[in-house]
């Protein structure tokens, strides 16, 4: 079985990665876990990208490389065998789907922020995105919250 473990550096993608280790027996499955690094398009001075915009990419990369190597510590501290990270760029709906695709999914496992109304809507929900339209089962993993 093929899980990807889609995260960002949230305690709703820290209880997707609890999910997965209470749910699954860590011998059988093969878990991607995969960052998408957001970047939001700048206006170019003099038709060029400052270096303001490669400085914050390079900071972004090295973020996600540790926010990825942690939770592959994490799991394989709790019996995984078999775990592989990626770190990609562009938007996260698209890039999650994607990676199911190209790389075979079974199960796509996810935090949900769990933003409501108008909240959502700028950005747009990603696990709603990616339930929707995902070429595998997805499990949306949600915070419980007192009233």
């Amino acid at each position: 079985m093929k899980i990807l473990l889609a995260i960002d550096d949230s305690k709703f993608s820290e209880a997707a990665t609890q999910a997965l280790i209470a749910q699954v027996r860590p011998k059988e499955p093969e878990v991607r876990i995969l960052h998408v690094i957001e970047l939001y398009p700048l206006f170019p001075v003099g038709g060029q990208a400052g270096p303001e915009v490669a400085l914050a990419s390079e900071e972004h990369r090295h973020q996600a490389s540790a926010l990825v190597a942690k939770t592959a510590k994490t799991l394989q501290s709790a019996g995984f065998e078999r775990v592989t990270t990626a770190v990609e760029v562009g938007n996260p709906k698209f890039i999650v789907l994607d990676a199911a695709t190209d790389w075979k999914a079974d199960l796509i496992i996810l935090g949900s922020h769990g933003q409501k109304g108008l909240n959502r809507f700028p950005m747009g929900s990603v696990s709603e995105a990616v339930a929707r339209h995902a070429p595998c089962s997805v499990q949306i993993v949600r915070i419980r919250t007192n009233p």
